[in-house]
């Protein structure tokens, strides 16, 4: 059994590092659907599934970001994209499109010489745009200013009073409600400093192949920014992914040190707790190649509750049947006492580990949560392999380490007292010295003598004689 065992927790470290873990819902699925997930698939049925990825980027100018979104629409993965560069105005016209004197009073309906005498007012009162561009402005020859259509439309606005008596009710009409939309639109796409981008991509929410994607959006960004940011299911799912394969792998040692010294200084034995380790670590490895034989998906919070809840579990029940073995492998042979450790052990490590077991597949088949589920199936798959393991693998391991378990196992030193008097003394505990003579052993008496004992555990004092204690008491009188 050992050597198959040995083949087998190999292949289940091997394997269990193939877990397919998912770090989001949207690959996961239940026996039991809830009302969200049942509503969630015939949406995707009728409308297709969407990858939603926001990408946000600071601002500079519009300029820029109008080259962004043309160089991220010739990406092969990307549907289409919502930002302000690429929302429509009029007439083919963007909203972030910088638009002369002329163009602006074609657009608007409004009479060239109002258009003329807008835009002088905006470069006047604007010292911001004059400073982007780089130069003064010549307003004597303001038909040559070009500013951004939304700039326009909201100086417009400020100054609608000033000009309400130049342009007729219904185009002023038409402008309020456009810059209405246009001002909405900016709310959700625009802020003072940081612009945004809702890019729809035609790849998984979860994949490796849609994690590479956004890398390679991002680079197309670090052309015209230095910062940038994603936000979206996608995003989140990579952040999680990233951050699970360092720290796991981290606490996964850490994990296994401080339970090799837990033990190490529980049973005073270099091999034994590495014996052990073997177990319960095995355990575990073998629990989570499961998923990927079967094929399935497994939430990642599913392996960080369930590894730590078996472990503990594994701990204890290896501790319980080597600590029993211990205290009767030096009474009788160690087959029999092996036989009579797991006697002593089976009712509680099957009670504790059927308790878990049915607990967990209950909660893997009647939960909606994708999440739960995936807990309670690793829990119940990964209590009967710790029962296996322990009551069928673990007893062989020790009759066989035994021999190696002895010949490393070390003695904590103890603090031994020494202690010495004459006259009456009251002795209780293991000593060895002379009492007119030679004693050894486990002692609990009243000696009258010359007393020179090592304590190794227990005490000695001084007892007053039957003379001594009346003259006392006599004095206390």
């Amino acid at each position: 059994m050992p050597p198959i065992f040995l083949v087998i927790i190999i292949a289940g470290f091997l394997l269990s590092s193939k877990c397919p873990y998912v770090f989001g819902y949207s690959t996961l699925d239940t026996i039991k659907q809830n009302d969200y997930k049942i509503a969630e698939k015939k949406i995707n049925a009728t409308f297709g599934e969407t990858n939603q990825v926001v990408l946000i980027f600071p601002f500079t100018d519009f300029e820029s970001e109008a080259d962004l979104l043309d160089d991220l629409n010739e990406l092969k993965g990307v549907d289409h994209i919502q930002a302000l560069a690429g929302e429509e105005a009029k007439d083919g016209y963007m909203v972030t499109d910088s638009l002369t004197p002329r163009k602006f009073a074609e657009l608007t309906d409004i009479d060239i010489g109002v258009s003329r005498a807008l835009y002088t007012a905006y470069c006047t009162a604007n010292d911001d745009y004059t400073k982007a561009i780089g130069q003064l402005v010549d307003l004597s020859n303001i038909d040559n200013c070009s500013v951004p259509l939304i700039n326009m439309f909201k100086f417009l606005y400020e100054q609608r009073d000033i000009y309400r008596s130049k342009i007729d009710a219904a185009t002023m009409r038409d402008l309020e409600e456009m810059y209405d939309r246009l001002i909405d639109g900016e709310k959700q796409l625009h802020s003072e400093n940081y612009s945004r981008m809702i890019l729809y991509l035609n790849l998984p929410v979860e994949s490796e192949e849609t994690y590479d994607y956004l890398m390679v959006i991002k680079g197309v960004v670090g052309k015209y920014y230095d910062e940038s940011y994603f936000v979206g299911e996608t995003a989140k799912d990579k952040d999680f992914s990233d951050a699970f394969s360092t720290d796991n792998t981290l606490i996964s040692i850490l994990t296994l040190v401080f339970v090799v010294l837990v033990l190490l200084l529980t049973f005073k034995s270099v091999a034994l707790p590495l014996l052990l380790i073997l177990v319960i670590q095995g355990s575990v490895w073998i629990n989570f190649s499961f998923p990927y034989f079967m094929g399935t998906n497994l939430y990642f919070m599913g392996y960080l509750i369930v590894s730590s809840i078996q472990m503990g579990a594994n701990i204890d029940y290896a501790i319980v049947i080597a600590t029993r073995f211990n205290e009767l492998k030096d009474k009788m042979e160690h087959k029999q006492a092996m036989i009579e450790t797991i006697n002593f052990a089976f009712p509680t490590i099957l009670t504790s580990g059927t308790i878990m077991t049915v607990s967990g597949i209950l909660i893997g088949q009647m939960t909606s949560d994708a999440c739960i589920v995936g807990i309670g199936q690793c829990l119940g798959r990964g209590t009967i392999i710790s029962i296996i393991l322990v009551l069928f693998v673990l007893p062989q391991i020790l009759l066989i380490g035994t021999r190696i378990v002895d010949r490393t196992s070390f003695a904590v030193p103890k603090l031994v007292a020494r202690s010495s008097g004459n006259g009456r003394m009251r002795v209780n505990g293991i000593v060895q010295g002379e009492i007119h003579g030679s004693v050894a052993g486990t002692m609990n008496a009243i000696v009258d003598g010359d007393v020179q004992l090592t304590v190794i555990s227990g005490n000695v004092s001084q007892e007053l004689d039957d003379n001594k204690q009346q003259e006392v008491q006599n004095e206390d009188q």
